[in-house]
């Protein structure tokens, strides 16, 4: 080492004779420890040593330490937030995405399958095929196509042509006649004189003839209910002695609500198959009502998927059905069951049907004095939805709404409130449904924490735009 290397620390701990010795008259005899943090930065550093704040500590000092008041304060006002990881929102912006906030909570996921289902008649329950009685023609039409009904009300009349109807009818009053005339004999022989006048044997004849007649009318009567004619027309018969000239065909008797629905029983006419003044024989389709109260969801699972689904059904969980919709939320059914499930799989699409009950209700009901009656079910034929069954049950996770979590390429990010700024944090994502992503509790996000609730991917974007990614507007177009 050289002498004029040797004696540059005592020239410069010369030049600070005059410092040190202002300062010690400015603190007043003061201990070292008590004097400004600018004073002692600015001594270290002249003679030679490094402040403990570095560099940066120096140039506080030199600026007379303002600049590192307000440091300070911007960086209590937002501790742990690094700028390349958050972004501060105008509240204009956070209604323009629809920003929701809500709290971090710990909750219980059930895991699901979801597969494709649409919903479907029940056979042999929803549709009801009205069919004439007898050979006739089609005098009146009661109903319009699409009208809705209730039970017994009156649909068609039909003008009888049917020859062996009307000859059922015409020995039906013959009986009843000779009936009439047989018990009047009976009756007149029972009132002569005393006993011995009239034969006991010739009354005991007129009574067991009595009983044979009445025999062959109750045969007659039934072969009329066979025809088609209920117990009223035929006693009407009877009654008035006059043939029957025209039917009136109505809708089914009610049996009771259908399992599941509520309310009173509304068919539809969903088909008309005669015209009026139609000529129409026994047995021929006169119309289909449809009872739409109870449908079924028919779903297509997977052949891998058969033990769970079978488990759900035995252990009678319950089934959420989501209604596809382009426009709109989706229209969610939760709480049904399955009903039953297939026995045999597919051979062509090797996919098991099973069959969930769905309760419909009336949306629309227009009905008025004297018009038609027209309604709108909830639940049509042929459409589609996603059945979700449950297949396992998670406890203790965070779930959020899928639109809380932004993906960018393999990574996952939830937004976490921090003051008036959003800090990007990334996740650990166990499982991801298209509704719900469930993240692991594994200490990176805690109960309490504020996180965006939705718009996830749009904060995605304007953070990488906002870093200097994002995407040339001009990229593709020549000029």
């Amino acid at each position: 080492m050289t002498a004029t290397t040797a004696s540059k620390p005592l020239v410069r701990l010369l030049s600070l004779v005059p410092l040190v010795l202002v300062t010690l008259g400015l603190i007043g005899g003061a201990s070292y420890w008590q004097w400004p943090q600018s004073v002692r930065d600015r001594l270290i550093h002249m003679l030679g040593g490094v402040p403990a704040g570095g560099e940066a500590a120096v140039a506080v000092a030199e600026d007379g330490g303002h600049s590192g008041d307000h440091d300070h304060e911007d960086a209590a006002a937002h501790e742990g937030h690094v700028e390349e990881n958050s972004l501060e929102l105008s509240e204009q912006a956070r209604r323009s995405i629809g920003l929701r906030e809500g709290d971090i909570t710990l909750t219980n996921f059930q895991r699901t399958i979801s597969v494709p289902g649409i919903v479907v008649e029940r056979r042999g329950r929803s549709k009801l095929t009205i069919i004439s009685p007898m050979t006739g023609s089609v005098t009146k039409i009661f109903v319009t196509e699409g009208e809705a009904v209730t039970p017994d009300q009156p649909l068609f009349e039909m003008r009888l042509t049917h020859e062996e109807l009307v000859q059922s009818q015409a020995d039906l009053l013959k009986t009843a006649e000779e009936v009439d005339v047989v018990r009047r004999e009976i009756a007149r022989l029972e009132g002569i004189g005393p006993e011995g006048i009239v034969a006991v044997k010739t009354i005991l004849e007129r009574k067991y003839e009595l009983q044979k007649l009445e025999a062959v009318r109750t045969a007659q009567r039934q072969a009329l209910f066979l025809h088609g004619l209920s117990e009223a027309q035929v006693d009407e018969i009877l009654t008035k002695r006059k043939l029957l000239g025209t039917l009136v065909v109505s809708a089914p008797s009610a049996s009771g609500p259908s399992p599941g629905s509520t309310g009173e029983i509304t068919l539809l006419v969903q088909e008309l198959a005669v015209e009026r003044g139609q000529h129409v024989t026994a047995g021929d389709t006169l119309a289909i009502l449809a009872d739409h109260a109870t449908l079924l969801v028919e779903g297509e699972a997977f052949e891998q998927d058969v033990p769970q689904i079978s488990r759900a059904a035995a252990e009678n969980h319950p089934v959420v059905a989501i209604l596809e919709s382009k426009a709109g939320p989706q229209q969610r059914v939760e709480g049904l069951q399955i009903a039953y499930v297939a026995n045999r799989i597919d051979t062509e699409s090797r996919a098991l049907h099973f069959y969930v009950q769905l309760p419909n209700e009336i949306v629309r009901d227009t009905h008025g004095d004297g018009d038609p009656r027209f309604v709108e079910w909830r639940y049509k034929p042929g459409q589609r939805m996603q059945l979700r069954v449950p297949v396992e049950e998670w406890a203790d996770r965070i779930v959020l709404p899928i639109e809380a979590v932004a993906q960018d390429g393999v990574e996952n990010y939830v937004f976490r409130a921090n003051g008036d700024h959003f800090d990007r944090q990334a996740v650990h994502v166990e499982h991801r449904d298209p509704q719900w992503v469930v993240v692991a509790n594994d200490g990176t996000l805690f109960p309490g924490d504020r996180v965006a609730l939705s718009a996830a991917q749009q904060l995605q974007l304007a953070l990488k735009n906002k870093s200097g990614g994002a995407i040339d507007p001009h990229a593709g177009h020549s000029h």
